[in-house]
């Protein structure tokens, strides 16, 4: 009798604990996201305050504001440097109490903060780091991947270009783990479609001179010469084969990561020709070109976004949406992830689509072109579309996946 007791009135403060911490978080509707980027080198154009402007611009559009949601938005510069990511990241948390960060583009401090996201249970959206890991065999419950990976950009412009003709690489790459993962998902992509790698070389990240590495490609005489780097790694060495009159002498450049921002500073008499995978253009259609121009007026250059900006932007829209539909923030990053899981996503730049179990968004892919200056028809009308990649085939197959959260 005394035992059915006690029983009955544990199970009642128990239901009892449950449900007043249920009702606490679902009065608990402050929320603090983090844009974690590189604000002053050669990553700030594709994030930077460009990122920080989409994110604003997400929560204002996200109506959750006037429902009496208090969210701030607080920012910080990695450096390109993953222990300075992971430092800011832990005082965010621990000081700022931060849910969410996002953009992360350096795929070493994307990876590092995908490991304090998970320590620390918050959310980390990641649009910056390309790694395919972070979806693969680094992937947790806690991090999600929402605008492109190694793999997309693999099977889009290398597959696209070794089908052409292009059948013999050497890569020009970026000596971090962004540029390692690009190198060996393309490398895969064009054996598999029967060319052939004939060599490489690593540079330092943010180098000035590629002349020596620019040689070395040269005299591999290789059809096609993969640049796996980005941002201001992408235009020095573009700019410099030009010098070196390599394009004129028969070889052609793949920029395996190219951003619109990039194009506007080599400008279309350098920058044409190149070919290039995305996911986000601003000209695709009218949601796109509507949002484009409101988020070119909010930022101090006036540049259109970036892929990664617009990725920006769709993923703090879908988090916001998820916090909304669990009746408030919890502060427990996994559960939040896996509501975002659970809600199908859709928004104006990327449409709708599925969040899947690995933390990959499923969104189509398209292969551009950079247009020749006289095909312009005006400010930053810089591309054309040469192929669309289904969002099937835009991502690694779950059946070839590496993440521990998927069930095979």
């Amino acid at each position: 009798m005394t035992t059915t007791f006690a029983r009955r009135s544990a199970a009642l403060l128990a239901c009892a604990a449950f449900g007043f911490a249920s009702s606490a978080y679902a009065q608990d509707k402050t929320v603090t996201i983090g844009v974690l980027n590189d604000m002053s080198s050669l990553y700030a154009d594709i994030g930077g305050p460009g990122s920080v402007a989409a994110v604003k611009m997400a929560v204002e559009d996200s109506g959750l504001l006037a429902k009496g949601w208090k969210i701030e938005v607080v920012s910080g510069d990695h450096q390109n440097k993953p222990d300075v990511g992971v430092n800011i990241a832990r005082q965010w948390i621990d000081t700022q109490k931060v849910d969410m960060i996002t953009d992360t583009p350096n795929s070493g401090v994307a990876l590092a903060v995908s490991n304090v996201a998970k320590e620390k249970n918050v959310v980390l959206l990641n649009n910056g780091g390309a790694s395919a890991d972070l979806t693969g065999k680094a992937c947790n419950a806690n991090t999600i991947s929402y605008t492109y990976d190694t793999y997309m950009l693999a099977n889009g412009t290398g597959k696209a270009l070794t089908k052409a003709g292009g059948d013999s690489w050497f890569f020009l790459t970026a000596d971090y783990a962004f540029g390692a993962a690009l190198e060996r998902d393309t490398s895969a992509v064009v054996t598999a479609n029967g060319g052939k790698v004939l060599g490489g070389v690593k540079h330092p990240l943010n180098t000035s001179d590629f002349s020596s590495f620019l040689l070395q490609a040269q005299n591999s005489k290789a059809k096609i010469i993969g640049l796996a780097n980005a941002g201001g790694d992408t235009t020095n060495s573009i700019k410099q084969a030009a010098e070196f009159g390599i394009v004129e002498g028969g070889q052609k450049l793949a920029a395996l990561l190219l951003f619109i921002n990039d194009v506007h500073s080599l400008g279309l008499k350098t920058a044409h020709g190149l070919t290039f995978t995305e996911s986000f253009y601003w000209d695709l259609n009218d949601n796109t070109r509507a949002w484009s121009k409101r988020f070119q007026e909010k930022v101090a250059n006036h540049a259109m976004p970036s892929m990664t900006q617009a990725g920006n932007y769709a993923g703090v829209i879908h988090y916001l949406k998820a916090l909304e539909a669990l009746g408030g923030n919890p502060h427990d990053g996994a559960k939040v992830v896996a509501k975002m899981k659970e809600i199908p996503t859709d928004d104006p730049l990327f449409g709708k689509g599925p969040l899947r179990e690995d933390g990959r968004r499923i969104i189509p892919a398209y292969l551009f072109e950079v247009k020749k200056p006289e095909e312009s028809k005006g400010p930053w009308d810089y591309y054309k579309l040469v192929a669309n990649i289904p969002a099937e085939d835009a991502a690694r197959p779950l059946k070839d996946s590496e993440c521990p959260l998927v069930k095979k």
